[in-house]
């Protein structure tokens, strides 16, 4: 077969589980003969002309199209919000691209800066069509479903006034920020309905207002054009059908994991110091700063904390980590790593911890440490819970609350037994290959 990807970023550029789940599942499909071909984009801070902005490259065999998005006026359009999800010239490229590769099926990982526009690319060409939602970004325009104050949203509302306030907060500075504070949802409501219906005057942003209020009902629509969508979890196939997409359209199908081996037996018991581990995205709805605070409320000298991940990602965050962890001796930043090295990763800590702000998509890291019979402490989010079972193969605690990790990790460094009862009961992912078996029987019956 002939299969196209997409995702938002790519190798070598971008290592996050997006990504690396579109790697793993791009090599497995090669090394059984099927020709893939990945297409994705890349975030350019470059003005470039529309006719610059599409290149190829090759990756660990891969061939990968590339599409430089960036926030810009780009093919006729000027609304920055519409760019992310409805973009003319992205939807261009794939249409170029489909014609010249030929692919048999398309399935979609994520669609951030190239946009729900290439569903519709493929529906009129009859390519079959699929998607796996590793994250809320086809509801949500932030993808994480977290306010500006930090709680968590339930989504757009109608007709998302909601999400024109948070995009106000979150661009403008001085008045204008501080009234979308305060500005009611209903009234952000009828700016919306009014600034849609063309009968209010010209004002700044109007094409923002107007291109956040058609984002859900745009992705939703098209969405349920697609063949089938792969939820990873049951909470993300609720949230897709309560914002309107078609219940018979979504079908369960957990991600999958490529690491060498999973450890046989017994995990050998938890050295002193406790070695607890961050690996993930340095930024702040990671929630690594909880973690910082919790490690260093332990007793001195019982536990060590070393953390995983990029310092130039998100380089004011970073700072501020680096500044809260201080001189404290047992905190150490680690930088990154290959993909291929998580498990020698996992086998040198005792305890992974996942401090998530945002109600994470069920994250891969935690199934590399369920296949390393390492022990996780993790937010107690749905999408979580369905992998790490409070007491049982881990410990949850409420997510942002320092202190109720605090206590976990003092479980973890006193109470006799518990660590080793909780790796003993870790539960074996579901791997790269079986995940492609799947992948490839819903290709195959459409």
């Amino acid at each position: 077969m002939k299969i196209l990807l997409t995702v938002h970023q790519f190798f070598p550029d971008f290592a996050a589980g997006t990504e690396v789940l579109t790697r793993s599942v791009a090599l497995e499909l090669m090394r059984r003969g099927h020709q893939v071909h990945v297409l994705t984009a890349f975030p350019s801070e470059h003005l470039l002309a529309d006719d610059q902005r599409c290149d190829e490259y090759d990756v660990e065999g891969i061939h990968v199209y590339r599409f430089h998005h960036a926030y810009t006026p780009m093919a006729g359009q000027n609304a920055m919000v519409a760019l992310s999800y409805d973009n003319h010239l992205a939807a261009d490229y794939f249409s170029k691209i489909v014609a010249r590769f030929k692919p048999d099926v398309v399935h979609f990982f994520h669609l951030n800066r190239l946009g729900t526009g290439l569903i519709d690319r493929a529906v009129q060409t009859g390519l079959p069509a699929f998607m796996t939602p590793t994250d809320f970004w086809s509801v949500c325009p932030t993808a994480q479903l977290v306010l500006c104050n930090g709680q968590l949203c339930q989504g757009p509302g109608i007709p998302a006034g909601n999400c024109v306030k948070h995009f106000a907060q979150s661009t403008q500075q001085g008045l204008t920020g501080v009234m979308a504070r305060w500005l009611p949802t209903p009234a952000a409501n009828l700016l919306v309905r009014l600034t849609q219906a063309g009968v209010l005057p010209p004002y700044p942003h109007r094409a923002e207002v107007s291109a956040i209020g058609a984002r859900l009902a745009s992705n939703v629509s098209r969405l349920n054009k697609l063949t089938k969508i792969l939820a990873p979890n049951r909470p993300m196939r609720d949230l897709l059908v309560r914002h309107g997409v078609l219940p018979s359209l979504v079908t369960l199908a957990g991600y999958g994991i490529d690491l060498a081996a999973p450890a046989q037996g017994q995990r050998p018991p938890p050295r002193q110091p406790l070695r607890i581990g961050f690996i993930g995205t340095l930024a702040r709805h990671k929630g690594c700063h909880v973690l910082i605070e919790a490690f260093k409320a332990l007793p001195p000298g019982r536990a060590a904390l070393k953390i995983y991940g990029n310092v130039h990602d998100f380089p004011g965050y970073a700072q501020a980590l680096q500044q809260s962890a201080g001189q404290h001796p047992g905190i150490v930043f680690c930088g990154v790593f290959p993909n291929a090295n998580i498990a020698q990763v996992l086998a040198g800590l005792d305890v992974l911890v996942v401090p998530s702000l945002w109600a994470e998509n069920t994250p891969l890291v935690l199934h590399s440490a369920q296949a390393a019979r390492c022990v996780v402490v993790a937010s107690d989010f749905a999408g979580i819970a369905e992998v790490i079972e409070h007491e049982v193969n881990g410990l949850l605690f409420k997510a942002g609350n320092a202190a109720a990790l605090t206590r976990q990790l003092t479980r973890l460094t006193g109470e006799p037994g518990l660590a080793e009862r909780l790796s003993a009961n870790t539960r074996p992912p579901k791997s790269t290959a079986r995940y492609v078996d799947e992948l490839l029987t819903v290709w195959q019956a459409a």
